[in-house]
């Protein structure tokens, strides 16, 4: 009989959950910045040299894949950039409909939360000291 090491075990179902999670709202983020900058409302006709920003946004898709605890961390504060370009945005953009800036928001939000909540899963429940 063969026993796993712990390393080997498969994630938990919920943990499989909020990993998907967090892969799919980044790369929606991505696609979302791609075609807002390109095709759906440019600041500038035929494009915007602004879809470069979510270059950043490419870095993280290799640890999130590979499952890096360290890459959750710091993509959690990483995305309130964005969330803040999409609150900007949603106050006052002249060229874009409300749709986007909002999509962005919730984009982001769905971010932050899937990878507070594998930090928190992976890392389990810290002790307090007594006082």
């Amino acid at each position: 009989m063969t026993t796993m090491t712990p390393a080997a075990q498969p994630a938990p179902l919920r943990l499989q959950i909020i990993r998907a999670l967090a892969v799919g709202s980044l790369l929606a983020l991505i696609a979302l910045g791609l075609a807002w900058e390109l095709w759906l409302a440019p600041l500038r006709p035929g494009g915007s040299v602004w879809a470069l920003k979510v270059v950043p946004l490419l870095f993280p898709l290799a640890g999130f894949l590979r499952h890096r605890l360290y890459t959750f961390r710091w993509v959690s504060l990483l995305v309130w950039l964005y969330f803040a370009e999409g609150v900007m945005r949603a106050w006052n953009d002249p060229v874009a409909p409300r749709w986007l800036p909002l999509l962005q928001i919730v984009l982001c939000l769905a971010l932050f939360t899937a990878c507070a909540l594998h930090v928190r899963l992976r890392l389990g429940p810290r002790k307090r000291k007594p006082s």
